[in-house]
C-alpha cells in the first residue's frame, strides 16, 4: 500500500511542476504585456501623435470656422489628452448662433466638433445693413454679408416686439413662411404690434403679431378664393376680408372669414 502510494505521488509531481511552470509563464506574459503597454503609452504621449493634428468642424453655416476655433481655445499642435471637452463646449456655446454641439476625440490625433446652430428666421434692416435674426430672437451683428431666403424686417427694433414676431414666424407653415418677402412694423396707438406683410405673389397682408401664425395658416385658402389676376390687401387684423388695389371695399364672402 505504501509503495503504491509513493508511486502515485511520484507520478503526480511532473504534472504539478508542469502546471506551475505554465502558471508562471502566464504571469510573465501578463507582466511583459503590461510593461510593453506602458512603454507604448509613454512613447505615444511623448510623440507628435499625442498632439492635435486636425480640428474637424462640421454643421456650422452661420458661425465661421475661424470664429469657432478662436473662442474654443483649440489649436493644432496642442496636447490632445489635455483637452477638457466640457470647457471647450461651454466656450463655443457663447456664440449666439450655436444652439448645441458635441466635441469628440478621434484617435490618434483629431478633434471633431459637431455644431448645431439656431435657425435664421428673418433679416433685420438696421442702419442700412441687413442682419440675420435667429430663432431665439438674437440679432447677429457683423453678419450682414450672410445671404439667406428669409423675410426682410423693416421698422423693427431689438425689443420684445421683435422677439414676439420671431416666435410667431417659427409657427408659420414652411410653405407660407417662404412666400413672405417683407414685413413692415406699423405700430398704432391701439396696437403696437400692427404689421404689414408683403407676399411674393403680389398681395399684402394687414395683421397683428400676436395672432400672426394662427391667421397666416389660412392664407392659402383665402388666396384660393380670389381672382389670381387681382392683387390687393388681405386684412387679418380682426376678421378676414380682401381689398383690391384697383378698387377698394371689395369684401370677401363670409365663407372666407376666419
Amino acid at each position: 500500500m505504501q509503495k503504491g502510494k509513493v508511486l502515485s505521488l511520484e507520478d503526480r509531481i511532473p504534472k504539478i511542476k508542469e502546471h506551475r511552470r505554465k502558471k508562471a509563464n502566464r504571469r510573465l506574459i501578463i507582466l511583459l504585456s503590461i510593461f510593453f503597454l506602458l512603454i507604448v503609452i509613454v512613447v505615444y504621449f511623448q510623440s507628435p501623435l499625442s498632439h492635435i493634428k486636425e480640428i474637424d468642424i462640421r454643421g456650422n453655416k452661420i458661425a465661421s470656422k475661424e470664429e469657432i476655433l478662436s473662442i474654443s481655445g483649440l489649436e493644432p499642435g496642442g496636447k490632445l489628452w489635455n483637452i477638457n471637452r466640457k470647457n471647450v463646449k461651454n466656450k463655443i456655446k457663447k456664440l449666439p448662433e450655436v444652439k448645441d454641439l458635441e466635441v469628440k476625440i478621434k484617435f490618434p490625433n483629431t478633434i471633431e466638433v459637431h455644431i448645431k446652430e439656431h435657425s435664421s428666421l428673418a433679416l433685420l434692416m438696421s442702419n442700412d445693413q441687413v442682419q440675420p435674426v435667429l430663432e431665439n430672437g438674437q440679432v447677429l451683428k457683423e453678419k450682414s454679408s450672410l445671404l439667406m431666403n428669409a423675410p426682410i424686417l423693416i421698422g423693427f427694433k431689438e425689443d420684445k416686439i421683435l422677439k414676439e414676431l420671431i416666435s410667431q414666424l417659427k409657427d408659420i407653415p414652411t410653405e407660407i413662411y417662404y412666400s413672405i418677402s417683407e414685413i413692415q412694423h406699423d405700430p398704432k396707438n391701439t396696437d403696437p404690434f400692427h404689421i404689414y406683410l408683403f407676399m411674393n405673389d403680389g398681395n399684402e397682408v394687414n395683421a397683428t403679431i400676436p395672432t400672426l401664425a394662427e391667421k397666416m395658416a389660412h392664407y392659402p385658402s383665402v388666396v384660393g378664393q380670389l381672382d389670381p389676376d387681382v392683387k390687393g390687401v388681405i386684412d387679418f387684423e380682426v376678421g378676414s376680408f380682401f381689398r383690391a388695389y384697383e378698387k377698394e371695399g371689395e369684401d370677401m364672402s363670409e365663407e372666407g372669414e376666419r
